[in-house]
């Protein structure tokens, strides 16, 4: 079968042995972790550990696990660059959220910035 937007490769680093490539399909799973990741750190606030790193992560593995791991059958999935979009998006939405579910009791104990003096004191 032939795709006309298929795997080409973007960049190509070659150092010895040792071959790198950058293809469409992987920028494009960037893409979607790091959009699903600002979105829910606008939603729940600038407040969690690794901020928006650790949401892209969270993101990355779940796209990861729902297009490679699980067998999701979603009839009529729009497909670009060889990355299903649906599963694409339903896994980084899950692990975000899972993210910031598990490491919320860390973000919602809000410390002051600077210490008080204590009243009463001289």
């Amino acid at each position: 079968m032939f795709s006309v937007l298929g795997e080409v490769p973007l960049l190509t680093i070659t150092l010895g042995n040792l071959h790198l490539v950058l293809y469409q399909s992987q920028v494009l799973y960037l893409l979607v972790a790091v959009v699903v990741s600002l979105v829910t750190e606008f939603i729940v606030g600038w407040r969690s550990p690794l901020s928006i790193l650790g949401a892209i992560v969270a993101a990355l593995i779940g796209i990861w696990i729902v297009t490679s791991v699980v067998t999701l059958i979603i009839p009529g999935h729009l497909v670009l660059f060889g990355v299903p979009l649906f599963k694409a998006l339903i896994g980084a939405i899950l692990f975000a959220a899972l993210w910031y579910l598990l490491t919320s009791r860390i973000w919602l104990r809000r410390r002051p910035y600077k210490r008080r003096p204590a009243t009463g004191q001289t």
